[in-house]
């Protein structure tokens, strides 16, 4: 199955009137999980005639304002909205103090119920169809990277199944890797399946250049990473060491090195307003299979 992302905001600490602060909403069947939550994030949601009270699950990279501001009123919205599940919010070291902090500074209406989870490297979440992991980036404050892999499964081929008018409760049986008699023939059922490979997605926000980012987007078949700064005349890389982010070439080079399959670029800084296209050809150089996020735009992996 095709997983979808939307980009609900693609820019960086100062947005524009063409990209929002930063925000990306992963659907995976009932899952419908949002990485960060900049000022702005639900009427995003809007524009993109979407229902925030979708969410289940709330991804913080880090603390920073342009990643979480939009928290105060989208739990408001929700709360005022008869959201009826519990929101899992997971962050790094300190995000239970913030979340505190976060509803003290307003008076809050209504109730919402929500479970705050407060995560390190490694695996975090895991069901029977896809498991959340997570490593430490670099940037002057607790930050996360996240990866969502679909896991590998067997799958019956759904046109053979029909050729052969197999239908009803045996189909389970095929499934479990059972052989079937049907209208009086044998049926082996390794002939009717298929192996769907795993699925991984990998985004990466706030950081200096470090190994962690090559680890957790190893093998990713789509690479969402913040690319504030680009290398123009040196004077782009210095900025992006000095302010712990970035540039599209280093982007690039973790997609290459990570082995991932496609690279999409986000987090871009107000500075390239309108040179987008330069952005990509530095990512290119490096990685040909790259694109530049846009606010509301979507895709599926």
């Amino acid at each position: 199955m095709k997983i979808p992302i939307v980009f609900l905001g693609t820019g960086q600490a100062v947005p524009t009137a063409r990209r929002n602060h930063s925000a990306i909403l992963l659907s995976y069947k009932s899952d419908n999980i949002l990485i960060d939550c900049g000022e702005g994030t639900q009427r995003q949601f809007r524009k993109a005639h979407l229902n925030p009270g979708m969410i289940t699950k709330l991804l913080i990279t880090h603390w920073h304002g342009d990643h979480i501001l939009g928290i105060p009123g989208l739990l408001q919205t929700l709360a005022l909205s008869g959201y009826n599940k519990q929101l899992e919010i997971y962050g790094p070291k300190g995000t239970q103090y913030y979340m505190n902090k976060i509803l003290e500074m307003f008076v809050f209406q209504g109730a919402i119920k929500y479970k705050i989870h407060e995560i390190d490297s490694g695996k975090f979440f895991e069901n029977s169809d896809f498991y959340l992991e997570a490593e430490k980036m670099q940037h002057g404050t607790p930050c996360l990277a996240y990866s969502f892999v679909e896991k590998e499964k067997i799958r019956l081929v759904k046109e053979k199944l029909e050729k052969l008018k197999i239908k009803g409760k045996i189909i389970a049986d095929l499934a479990k890797g059972k052989d079937i008699i049907w209208n009086e023939k044998k049926i082996k059922a390794k002939d009717l399946m298929y192996k769907q490979e795993q699925k991984k997605i990998t985004i990466i926000m706030d950081t200096i250049i470090n190994k962690n980012m090559e680890k957790i987007a190893e093998n990713s078949d789509l690479l969402i990473c913040e690319s504030t700064f680009m290398e123009d005349s040196e004077k782009g890389k210095d900025l992006a060491a000095d302010y712990s982010h970035l540039t599209a070439k280093q982007a690039a080079e973790t997609a290459k090195k990570s082995k991932s399959k496609k690279l999409i670029l986000t987090h871009l800084s107000q500075r390239y307003q309108g040179k987008e296209k330069l952005i990509l050809e530095e990512a290119k150089k490096v990685f040909k299979d790259t694109i530049v996020a846009e606010d509301l735009s979507k895709v599926e992996v």
